[in-house]
């Protein structure tokens, strides 16, 4: 277990903190409160959040460039206009399905989508982990209940997702020019390999490579080598931690979300840390989120 600082960012309270997102160019964060169906905007040069209404839950957003984002919503991926925050529909994602939703997901080295959907109550295999280019979702991996952990070796060659709900993360030999599977996923990382407990949640890989997962009832992130073998464990002050992202200009933080979702009066009572954003001062060696690559 390694202790380090952690600050605790001047931000409301999230049910579902998820999806953070480092903007370099602009040394910005960005994440959601999934079932709140808010889109937070936190500026390190001034330590100002701004909190963005979104008409529907929103759980993925990523840069294309200085001026707009895309999102991935419940219905669909949209364009989102930074100025202004109008939308327009990229493609529809399982928008005749209202049971589902969008959950974790990561752009590819290449410029293109890895996006899960799941079950608004987790129904069991409910979800589809789906590729996207800007045109038509392809679906990749169905029958996932809840998809998390989505993400990439630095040089885009192996890609990693879980199923929390089983408590295992895969990982499968990509195309690193589009980030297509190459061949079938096989076990990375299973239950007993979470040193304080909980279910493999959100992740994100740094600049070796290593896998570092938030996690959901663990209240921690823990980093995991190529090989498997556990590297550093970093404990985070609310129990059912989400998901992360490396920030800062030389990325060397780590921005964690958690959630209070789920929890009863008292266990809110006994985790007051619950649903707020962290920044853990760990001397991290992180890579950058790449842009998604949208030509038009």
């Amino acid at each position: 277990m390694t202790k380090a600082a952690t600050q605790k960012l001047p931000a409301e309270c999230c049910e579902l903190g998820e999806g953070p997102h480092y903007e370099a160019d602009s040394d910005t964060a960005w994440w959601f409160d999934i079932l709140g169906m808010k889109l937070f905007e936190h500026r390190f040069a001034d330590g100002e959040t701004t909190v963005h209404s979104l008409p529907r839950m929103a759980s993925v957003v990523a840069r294309i460039d200085g001026e707009r984002q895309l999102l991935a919503m419940d219905d669909g991926l949209y364009l989102r206009s930074k100025g202004d925050g109008a939308l327009s529909l990229l493609a529809p994602l399982e928008a005749d399905n209202p049971a589902t939703r969008s959950n974790d997901g990561r752009v590819h080295p290449s410029g293109r989508l890895w996006i899960g959907t799941m079950g608004k109550k987790a129904e069991p295999r409910a979800g589809t982990i789906y590729w996207f280019d800007g045109t038509a979702p392809r679906a990749l991996f169905r029958g996932i209940s809840i998809p998390n952990s989505i993400c990439f070796s630095p040089d885009g060659r192996t890609g990693y997702f879980a199923d929390t709900a089983v408590n295992t993360v895969w990982r499968v030999m990509l195309d690193p020019a589009t980030g297509l599977p190459l061949g079938e996923p096989e076990r990375f990382l299973s239950e007993e390999d979470l040193p304080l407990g909980g279910s493999f949640d959100g992740s994100v890989t740094d600049a070796d490579g290593v896998l570092w997962n938030a996690a959901w009832g663990g209240g921690s992130v823990s980093g995991f080598a190529p090989d498997g073998k556990l590297v550093r464990t970093y404990e985070v002050p609310a129990s059912q931690t989400s998901c992360a992202a490396f920030v800062g200009r030389e990325l060397d933080r780590m921005l964690v979300t958690t959630a209070w979702e789920g929890l009863d009066a008292g266990a809110r009572a006994a985790d007051p840390g619950a649903g707020f954003t962290y920044v853990i001062e760990g001397g991290f060696k992180g890579q950058a989120d790449t842009d998604f690559l949208h030509e038009s």
